[in-house]
């Protein structure tokens, strides 16, 4: 009986990530929903405070997202034996969609997550009503 060996491995290979690691494993994750009104970036944040972020838009009209964590030189008592949500500095452009009111950018940090508010440009139709008159 003749079997197709390699069809497996093609697939085991495929779909093991194991192999693939994440592009930036010591960057925090970052979520963007979009909805009718505006873009919703989410970065997460843990222990960090609105002081520890710089966001603002650059020369060529792109996001940066800056974060810093401003920590005291103190002595460490414990030391981490796994530590993975440690962001001691952190940079990221996102290239913004040209419907993005820039003006209107909003940004808040709650419960470990900086929330940035990207809205976006409302283009109103303009609807004529008028009477047309028969000749």
């Amino acid at each position: 009986m003749y079997r197709n060996s390699w069809l497996p491995e093609v697939f085991n290979d495929f779909l093991n990530t194991a192999n693939m690691p994440k592009a930036n494993p010591t960057a925090p994750a970052i979520n963007v929903l979009e909805s009718e009104k505006d873009y919703t970036v989410e970065l997460a944040a843990p222990g960090l405070s609105k002081d520890d972020f710089d966001v603002n838009i650059n020369g060529d009209g792109d996001l940066t997202i800056k974060m810093e964590k401003k920590t005291e030189e103190k002595e460490q008592k414990a030391h981490y034996l796994r530590r993975e949500f440690a962001y001691s500095k952190y940079e990221q452009t996102l290239i913004l969609p040209d419907d993005v009111q820039k003006d209107g950018i909003a940004a808040r940090v709650a419960n470990g997550v900086l929330t940035i508010t990207l809205p976006k440009i409302q283009v109103q139709e303009q609807k004529v009503a008028r009477q047309i008159t028969v000749g």
